[in-house]
């Protein structure tokens, strides 16, 4: 009686399971920290600016009305600084800062909830700004404890490293325990009711931790990634200019405190006006030449590197108009180009590093060619063009009768621009990488 013998079949290789499998499924978002990171920022920062564009439009076309538990200001702002952004950063934080320091990536299950309870927390938060102001506050509170939980996590990576260079990494970890503090003291001033100082809190987190963390980034980043691109560019970070640009954002956080503490910042006269002003416009005008230093111009040529360049770029603008504004306001009593100077930050630098950085992580991470392709770009002068519309909107009479419009429009433009670049790359993360290699 013949016996057979069975045939050993060969373990199929990762690529071909990504080819077999191309569905998205949740549990692919535990795959590696930003998938999980950099899926929920997109759910806050989609969902945001959905509700946001509905309030400006609500707000200039009368079309319905809406009921506010707390200022919509207020849960723009905070949401705006302190809901996605973060959970962007978890992405990188827990992905190439294990590198940065010589240690061991944590697992994803490590991080899943305390970026849960962020993501959780702001959702509902935007969610209470219609219920009740209680709900928006219960939010806050799960999003605070998620970012104190994240903070100390990479707290523990930097504390067990042993590299020479920790610089940065440490620099961010001041940074992220800054935003946490901010987010307590938000609450707190919330509770009792203290709306101005909830306005202090939230621009104390925007550069006393956001703008840190960016600033450290682009320092160690930028210069590396335009000379492994472009030879002929010499990598340049001393570290000079980190100090200067983290200078330049305590500078900020103090005249958010001075500003509550009743010392005006518009308008006050020549001491501090005209102070402060200065030393936006100085520091406005070395950032633009460092853009330019760091290979702008080189760039243009490369428009994944482009895109990065550009967003640094608008951190120069953008103290330059706030420089601009003050001297305005002091010599011919025009409060003009304040919130407009914001917005070149939020707007114009911080989301479109976001877009450049989380762009390039993800197609590095997905087996995708580390370029800009027509999307990304097209999306990247979407929003370029929303926060010059943002802009505008702060300078009246600029666009004659449609000026009204500008900022339903920005909003508008944004929330859409968002929402395809959110709903693109969400899809990466729900599925196995192209390339079929792990991660």
């Amino acid at each position: 009686m013949s016996r057979t013998i069975p045939i050993a079949r060969a373990k199929p290789t990762a690529q071909a399971i990504a080819q077999q499998d191309a569905a998205w499924r949740p549990r692919y978002l535990m795959l590696a920290p930003h998938r999980l990171g950099f899926f929920l920022a997109m759910l806050v920062l989609v969902a945001s600016g959905g509700w946001w564009a509905a309030v400006q439009v609500a707000r200039s076309t009368g079309w319905w009305s809406m009921y506010y538990a707390m200022s919509p200001t207020t849960i723009h702002a905070a949401v705006m600084v302190l809901g996605f952004i973060p959970l962007f950063f978890s992405g990188f934080l827990f992905t190439a800062g294990p590198k940065w320091l010589g240690v061991d990536a944590l697992p994803t299950r490590s991080i899943a909830a305390p970026l849960g309870l962020q993501a959780l927390g702001w959702l509902l938060w935007l969610a209470g700004a219609h219920w009740r102001i209680g709900a928006s506050l219960a939010g806050l509170a799960l999003a605070g404890l998620g970012l104190a939980w994240m903070t100390a996590l990479f707290l523990g990576r930097v504390r067990a490293s042993r590299a020479e260079d920790q610089v940065h990494a440490r620099v961010i970890a001041v940074g992220c325990a800054v935003g946490c503090l901010c987010v307590a003291g938000l609450w707190l001033s919330l509770a009792f009711g203290t709306h101005a100082l909830s306005r202090a809190f939230i621009y104390s987190a925007l550069w006393g931790f956001v703008v840190v963390v960016y600033v450290s980034v682009a320092h160690r980043m930028i210069p590396f990634f335009t000379s492994s691109a472009m030879p002929m560019v010499q990598a340049w970070r001393p570290f000079w200019l980190l100090w200067l640009m983290l200078g330049a954002a305590l500078m900020q956080v103090v005249a958010a405190w001075l500003e509550w503490a009743g010392v005006p910042v518009v308008g006050a006269g020549p001491p501090w006006t005209l102070v402060l002003g200065t030393l936006q416009l100085l520091v406005g005008g070395v950032l633009v030449w460092l853009a330019c230093v760091w290979g702008l111009v080189q760039s243009l040529r490369n428009r994944l590197l482009a895109m990065l360049h550009i967003g640094f770029g608008w951190l120069g603008v953008a103290f330059v108009l706030a420089g601009a504004s003050h001297w305005l306001a002091w010599g011919l009593g025009l409060g003009v180009l304040g919130l407009g100077a914001l917005h070149a930050l939020t707007m114009g630098c911080l989301a479109s590093l976001m877009l450049a950085m989380v762009t390039r992580v993800s197609c590095g991470h997905s087996g995708r060619a580390l370029v800009a392709d027509r999307t990304a770009w097209t999306l990247f002068w979407l929003l370029q063009a929303a926060a010059v519309l943002r802009i505008g909107a702060e300078v009246p009479g600029m666009f004659g009768v449609a000026w009204a419009w500008l900022l339903p429009t920005a909003a508008l433009l944004w929330a859409g621009t968002m929402a395809v670049w959110g709903v693109r790359l969400g899809g990466w993360y729900g599925r196995l990488r192209a390339d079929g290699r792990p991660g």
